[in-house]
């Protein structure tokens, strides 16, 4: 009997409709949370003045959120890893949707910082599972275009919730934005019936007669038709010696590790940090809340644009060099933009920006996912996303303490280009490549 592998199946199969229906089901959920994760920065100002806070506190209401970010990560790698891939996307997107509304009723900034903390935590864990799941249902070929692009849903998400906010903040209030982002409950339950599940997660668990149910389905949704796999004719990889948290401690592993918690962080920084202050700083600037919204919401724009680009370019160039020029082009840009001296030059900037930062944080994506194997792929991916949430916690909190030191608007801008500039040497130096390589064969690749 001739056996195949989950990837060979998938690459003979190539792009089709079952590939499209994982993306876009996986990519709803992400639009869902990236509405609830950034509607904070469009409240911001209104906040602010109705609980009196300083810079600092201003700063940390994009921060809390960010804490449960990291919980999520933490522990959602190994739930992933152990019950699947589909039941801990729906759960923890019902989670994130149940927590949202109850911000409407708030009347203090503590009440507002522990919900944002627990809904975070469903941001956090449905980010590195979504990005698991592409990498693992993509063709060889294409799949640092789909783990790459994935994210723009995430950026659509801050989209939609700029446009919500200008439309609702001035006639409605800013509570009633966070009504609007616990709507999503429903979809959760769509995800659980709907989405398939990983056949490399299956598989990876002994439940072969599964993973070929799925091939089959796959074929079907794919073809209208599927071929006879009878048990024993999927190549099963031989287990990792180590599972969970000490595996990507391991030797093997170590190295890889370290290398991507730097450039995740790094981008974090970057990433949250200006998302997190710039509607504000464009208020303080003089351009109004409508204007200034607006310019945000461009620049979000751009920044799905740089997410689909870097899966275009990383499968073509190579995830390594993509990476690095994303972070040398974030940190030119950024700079760009604390030199803008009028309302065009804003502009122009703020949409290369939105571009460059998600260009570098996005085409990161994939290196997570093919850092790893199966049996642990997801705990690499959602530890190294939740370290950078670290950076996501501090960024706009430092970015609060620098003004607050008078350095103005330029100055600002100058501190969020040094990560970028981090995140880029430690791609040069330290980061290995695997475009064209299988799933299967990609974990512990050597730089």
């Amino acid at each position: 009997m001739e056996k195949m592998s989950i990837s060979q199946i998938v690459d003979g199969i190539g792009l089709s409709k079952y590939t499209f229906k994982i993306y876009f089901l996986i990519g709803f959920a992400l639009l869902f949370c990236g509405f609830d994760y950034m509607v904070v920065s469009y409240t911001m100002p209104q906040m602010t003045k109705e609980w009196s806070l300083s810079k600092v506190q201003t700063g940390s209401l994009a921060s809390w959120s960010l804490i449960g970010l990291m919980i999520g990560g933490i522990i959602a790698g190994v739930i992933s890893d152990r019950i699947g891939r589909k039941k801990t996307l729906a759960f923890f997107c019902l989670l994130f949707s149940l927590l949202t509304f109850p911000i409407y009723f708030v009347h203090s900034f503590e009440a507002f910082a522990l919900l944002r903390i627990l809904s975070g935590i469903g941001f956090g864990a449905v980010i590195p599972v979504a990005v698991t799941m592409l990498s693992e249902s993509s063709p060889t070929k294409n799949r640092g275009y789909f783990t790459s692009s994935i994210m723009s849903f995430y950026v659509l998400g801050w989209v939609v919730a700029g446009i919500a906010a200008i439309y609702i903040v001035p006639a409605y209030g800013w509570r009633v934005c966070y009504l609007v982002g616990g709507m999503p409950i429903i979809y959760a339950f769509i995800l659980l019936f709907v989405l398939p599940e990983s056949s490399h997660w299956l598989l990876g668990k002994g439940r072969e007669i599964d993973a070929i149910q799925e091939i089959i389905h796959m074929e079907i949704t794919a073809k209208g038709q599927a071929g006879k796999y009878a048990p024993g004719s999927l190549v099963i990889p031989p287990p990792p010696s180590k599972v969970g948290v000490s595996a990507i401690f391991s030797v093997d592993y170590r190295k890889t590790t370290i290398a991507l918690w730097i450039i995740y962080f790094m981008g974090s920084v970057v990433i949250y940090g200006i998302n997190g202050w710039l509607p504000t700083l464009l208020v303080g600037k003089g351009y109004g809340l409508v204007k200034g919204y607006s310019f945000a919401v461009l620049q979000n724009v751009f920044g799905m644009i740089g997410g689909i680009c870097t899966g275009y370019a990383a499968d073509k160039i190579g995830r390594r060099i993509n990476v690095i020029f994303g972070w040398v082009f974030t940190a030119a840009a950024i700079l760009l933009l604390g030199i803008a001296l009028n309302q065009w030059q804003v502009v122009i900037c703020g949409m290369l920006v939105g571009l460059a930062m998600n260009w570098g944080l996005s085409g990161t994506q994939p290196l997570l996912a093919e850092g790893y194997p199966t049996e642990f792929r997801t705990t690499g991916v959602s530890w190294a996303q939740a370290f950078g949430r670290v950076g996501g916690f501090f960024g706009p909190i430092a970015a609060g303490y620098v003004q607050q030191l008078g350095v103005g608007f330029r100055g600002i801008f100058i501190f969020f280009a040094v990560p970028a500039v981090i995140a880029a040497f430690i791609a040069l130096f330290f980061i290995a490549e695997t475009r064209g390589k299988s799933i299967e064969n990609i974990a512990g690749i050597k730089a």
